[in-house]
């Protein structure tokens, strides 16, 4: 009997027969896949599998712990869901890069060394930027290479760190990084960008809404929770990473503000809402770090339930703006509720996930006397509550009726949403659940008076200058500048004058060199034909540079 099999190869080769199925077939693989990927997953025992010595290098691709596992959990459970969702696309290319992209997740997770964590790092750019492109249009396409030209390089960076680490410890293993030497800040600053901590974030807001409907779904529950979970193996404590975190959770809200189309508004609270992980990461106390990976957990689940409504919109009104929308909760109305439990998630409201996995992160920061973070991270959370809890919904499915009349989505984007909902409120409700399969024991309790004191006060208040502020909050046809701006219009111009620089000097240094050459051509015809070369040296001048030729033999020792 085999001892380990790896999930991400179970995925792989399971993706490859999809292109052969069609119809009913092909729907219930996709799902049965996953599945068992799934019920391979919850199988697990902790331990070391699968090692192997290449060269003078250990390999270890099957590390299997608590903290791998609880990301491992997620990752499983969020690929049969968004499967599920996705049971209506007959683009098989979309099916397989999902598949694979979902297995050099696993594999990340599951690595116990530099080499394999690098080659499953890879994998995932490389499989998931077909999820963009296959929205096959000249935006996705422009986005997709932007985004794997920015990946791409923070590939480089890792296989930089990666040689360096090799080189000053001899070791490939992945554990906690000393802080020292270029290896530490190549392979965090690789980390970061998958991370899309600021100003390194913008391939995410950039690339993710123009991806496919059910694509947008497995890109917002990978690529950043495993940056996160490499962040916990590999850099925890490390203090830069609180400040990163916090300017994450305010940047993403701040920008939310300006954005009008539904799927970026939500882009940006990704980078937000990891940003709380990420400052998590740096606190690196026992309950900072749980909260982190709990997090990670809940975030996946309901901003996937948030990109499943939004896509569900998409999908059936083919309009994802929110100067297009309003009044759909009469002709959507299951999306409408199962979207605002995401919502309702995300906000941290009571009895919702995010309740129970954000606030440990806050109250992390509390314990830890670090009253700064503490309140910037609370002021943060007051705006997603603004934006994706009330701002979305209302200005989507409520408010001014925008005359589109849509069908409800289809019923597998129902059934996928009403699981991932299912879990937020169940997840909220029973937190012990959670807490269980977290890398330490939690000693701590979401529901205490203090704790809902607090954000009921933070909600309600939220909720009141919200609609106060109603007519200055909704969207507005406009384009918000970003960092992306740099390398999206600012990179291209400066790369077309540099080009046209070089090309112009090319172009005068070979006009030069020509005219060059045809004055010493005419000179050599000139001198041809005037019969100078033809005369006879007169015997005075051949004497004296004999004379000369001699003397210098003489002098430079010759003769």
């Amino acid at each position: 009997m085999l001892e380990w099999i790896h999930p991400s190869l179970v995925l792989i080769v399971g993706a490859l027969l999809l292109p052969f199925l069609e119809g009913r077939s092909r729907q219930i693989w996709q799902v049965a896949l996953p599945g068992f990927v799934l019920l391979i997953i919850l199988g697990l025992e902790p331990g070391q599998y699968g090692q192997l010595t290449l060269g003078t290098l250990e390999l270890m691709p099957g590390r299997v712990d608590k903290l791998s596992l609880v990301f491992a959990y997620v990752f499983g459970l969020i690929l049969v869901i968004g499967n599920i969702y996705a049971l209506h696309v007959t683009d098989w290319i979309q099916h397989v890069a999902a598949m694979v992209y979902a297995a050099g997740a696993l594999g990340v997770v599951f690595a116990g060394d530099l080499v394999t964590l690098y080659v499953f790092w890879e994998l995932m750019v490389i499989s998931s930027v077909w999820l963009i492109w296959q929205r096959q249009s000249g935006v996705s396409y422009q986005a997709g290479m932007r985004y794997l030209l920015v990946h791409a390089f923070g590939g480089m960076l890792l296989l930089a760190g990666l040689l360096a680490h090799y080189q000053s410890t001899g070791s490939i293993a992945f554990e906690a990084f000393e802080p020292e030497g270029w290896a530490f800040y190549l392979i965090l600053v690789a980390f970061l960008i998958n991370a899309a901590v600021p100003p390194l974030h913008a391939w995410l807001t950039d690339a993710y809404p123009e991806a496919t409907v059910t694509g947008t779904v497995f890109l917002s529950a990978l690529t950043t929770k495993t940056a996160v979970y490499t962040l916990v193996r590999g850099f925890p404590g490390t203090e830069l990473l609180i400040w990163l975190g916090v300017v994450m959770a305010l940047w993403g809200v701040v920008y939310a503000v300006l954005a009008n189309d539904i799927r970026r508004l939500l882009a940006y609270h990704i980078v937000s809402q990891v940003g709380y992980m990420v400052a998590g990461v740096g606190m690196g106390t026992t309950l900072a770090l749980s909260g982190t990976a709990a997090h990670a957990f809940t975030h996946i689940l309901y901003k996937a339930l948030l990109l499943m409504g939004a896509g569900a919109v998409l999908h059936m009104t083919g309009r994802s703006k929110l100067t297009e929308l309003g009044g759909l909760y009469r002709w959507m109305p299951i999306t409408f509720l199962l979207y605002m439990v995401g919502g309702l998630s995300i906000s941290a409201f009571p009895l919702f996930s995010g309740f129970v996995s954000k606030t440990m992160i806050v109250e992390a920061a509390a314990v830890d006397y670090r009253a700064w973070v503490y309140l910037l991270l609370t002021m943060a959370s007051a705006g997603t509550f603004l934006h994706t809890g009330l701002k979305l919904p209302y200005f989507t499915f409520l408010g001014k009726d925008s005359g589109l009349r849509p069908k409800e989505a289809p019923r597998n984007m129902l059934v996928a949403m009403g699981i991932a909902a299912a879990f937020c409120f169940l997840i909220g409700v029973f937190p012990g659940a959670l807490y269980a399969i977290l890398p330490n024991a939690v000693d701590y309790h979401a529901y205490t008076a203090g704790h809902l004191l607090k954000e009921m006060q933070l909600l309600l208040f939220t909720g009141l200058g919200f609609f106060l502020l109603l007519k200055h909050v909704g969207g507005e046809a406009k384009i918000s500048v970003d960092t992306d701006w740099f390398y999206r219009r600012l990179g291209p111009l400066v790369v077309t004058r540099v080009r046209d620089a070089v090309v112009a000097t090319d172009r005068a240094a070979r006009r030069e060199f020509l005219s060059a050459f045809h004055r010493a051509r005419e000179a050599a015809i000139h001198a041809r034909t005037s019969g100078r070369l033809a005369q006879s040296w007169p015997t005075g001048s051949m004497a004296l540079w004999t004379a000369l030729v001699l003397a210098a033999m003489v002098v430079f020792g010759v003769l």
